[in-house]
């Protein structure tokens, strides 16, 4: 084996490292976050005041041990409310010829089921089939309510492979203008995704220009701190952007299971990810009457912020590294078979 081929090999070895880290990363996230959902402390409620609900509360949650996390609700009235804040997931109304569960499908479909099958034992010791009654349901374009969730991958998929663009065929330009650039994308993205979200699938029926905004604010996040972070890690961008917003990021934002079906790990990490952000905020807008929204709204306010703050630190890097005129002029072809390598993932 000749020296060219050796260095031939060595190279395509090299660059072979980052779809093989990408193939175990997603294998380790996926299987991890969505392999064994689980109850875990899921918050469910009892309707009534006496001590005849009180005694069945406590003794589904005996029953149930830490899967469950029961209280008692005043009436059906306070039970809908609580659905409808997301304070519970599911509220059983006791009843010996007719008893009620209501749920919040729009919420998470699978936590509707799994809190019907926690409920339909409890309703057979009486004797009468449970009545469950959905009182958030998703849109008709939207029937399992997990639209939203696959609306999020799209954008996700435009914004980190634009990074890609703007951080390799991009090089030569000054970072205040890949900056702009980024913003730009980020507004034709989220632009693509109310367009999707609407008039074409309508996986929403209002909300449409709140839904917008909070696109625009996850793309511009994503955009930003990817131009950012390919000053620093240069070809590994792709697997930098990879980690943080898949592998992470869809397996916690709470699309196929919430987090009370998830272990304590990507539980955790919907508190915070940008991609929970998205998701929940536009179920709260669109489903339930904008409770919690504001918080959600800031959670992808603080990664724009985030965004911009790695974009800054970039270009003062930059600035203080002053690389030569003649490099500057020719990203050369490592950058252009970057920009295609991460394109193509």
């Amino acid at each position: 084996m000749g020296p060219d081929t050796r260095g031939a090999l060595r190279h395509v070895l090299t660059h072979l490292l980052t779809p093989l880290l990408m193939c175990l990363g997603m294998g380790l996230a996926y299987l991890g976050a969505f392999s064994q959902p689980a109850p875990h402390e899921l918050p469910v409620a009892v309707v009534g005041s006496g001590p005849e609900a009180s005694a069945l509360a406590r003794g589904i949650a005996g029953k149930a041990g830490d899967k469950l996390a029961v209280r008692t609700v005043a009436d059906r009235d306070a039970a809908v409310s609580a659905l409808r804040h997301q304070d519970v997931f599911g509220a059983y109304v006791p009843d010996r010829h007719a008893p009620e569960l209501l749920v919040a499908s729009a919420g998470s479909d699978t936590t509707a089921v799994s809190v019907q099958k926690a409920f339909t034992p409890v309703a057979a010791r009486t004797g009468a089939p449970l009545k469950v009654t959905d009182v958030a349901r998703p849109a008709d374009g939207d029937p399992t309510g997990q639209g939203i969730f696959f609306l999020l991958v799209a954008l996700s998929i435009g914004s980190y492979a634009s990074v890609a663009v703007l951080g390799a065929a991009g090089a030569t330009l000054p970072m205040r203008l890949r900056a702009a650039l980024a913003v730009a994308t980020s507004l034709v993205v989220s632009v693509f995704g109310a367009v999707l979200a609407g008039p074409v699938f309508h996986l929403v029926d209002h909300g449409l220009a709140g839904l917008w905004g909070m696109a625009w604010a996850y793309s511009a996040g994503i955009l930003l701190v990817g131009v950012g972070l390919h000053t620093f890690l240069k070809r590994w961008t792709t697997l930098g952007m990879m980690v943080l917003f898949v592998m992470l990021n869809f397996t916690s934002a709470g699309g196929v299971y919430r987090p009370e079906l998830q272990n304590g790990f990507f539980a955790g990490l919907h508190s915070f990810w940008n991609g929970a952000g998205f998701v929940e905020g536009t179920r709260s807008l669109v489903y339930f009457d904008s409770n919690g929204l504001g918080g959600h709204v800031v959670t992808l306010a603080l990664w724009l912020l985030v965004g911009t703050a790695v974009t800054a630190a970039a270009w003062y890097a930059e600035t203080r590294k002053r690389r030569p005129a003649a490099k500057h002029r020719d990203a050369g072809p490592a950058a252009e078979e970057e920009m295609e390598e991460t394109v193509g993932v």
